[in-house]
């Protein structure tokens, strides 16, 4: 697979995925963008953004999450999948980030509880707009569907990614493929077609 094709296949999948569909990562509130990203792990990003909705109108900053109950944010997030594990990350992190403020590399990211290297690129390409990839579900599926890796590990996957597409394309990548997989990979026969079609 070379770059130029797999740039034109991303183009491709851009003009198909729906551009007004919302994200789970898209938040005004950098505190918010982190702690919806870390909730959204293995969840749909309906669920999630619904959800967070109640939880940020309920905590307002992330000092008053910090300090919320651990019951409470539990009873909050219950739709959210693991969300005993999620509710304790999350109200961990917003301690944290409301003392020390929220970092701005993925070394120090990933050292936050909940915050793996998915949660960390999300982060950093949403609120801080840097080139860093995000391997989700979709992501990896699609990626490995066209050939772009041969991978199923996550993090080899992100590092294929890297060495195929320039770096001003890195952004790009979670944003198309999420919005694609959300809404046309929903019918995995459609979204085998198409990709036959761009290939």
């Amino acid at each position: 697979m070379d770059s130029k094709q797999a740039i034109r296949q991303l183009n491709e999948l851009g003009k198909l995925a729906p551009k007004d569909m919302r994200l789970a990562a898209e938040w005004e509130k950098d505190w918010q963008v982190l702690i919806s990203t870390i909730l959204s792990a293995q969840t749909k990003d309906e669920t999630t953004i619904r959800i967070c909705e109640i939880l940020f109108k309920r905590f307002d900053s992330p000092e008053k999450l910090g300090k919320a109950s651990l019951k409470a944010i539990e009873k909050i997030i219950r739709p959210i999948n693991y969300h005993k594990a999620k509710a304790k990350n999350i109200k961990l992190t917003a301690k944290i980030i409301s003392k020390n403020g929220i970092p701005d590399t993925i070394e120090e990211l990933i050292e936050l509880p909940g915050v793996g290297r998915k949660t960390a690129n999300v982060f950093l390409a949403e609120h801080h707009k840097k080139a860093a990839i995000g391997v989700d579900t979709h992501v990896a599926r699609l990626s490995f569907k066209l050939g772009w890796t041969k991978n199923k590990d996550k993090y080899k996957i992100e590092k294929d990614l890297e060495n195929l597409f320039p770096k001003s394309y890195w952004r790009r990548i979670n944003y198309i493929l999420v919005r694609f997989g959300r809404s046309i990979g929903k019918n995995r026969k459609k979204e085998d077609e198409i990709l036959e079609k761009i290939k």
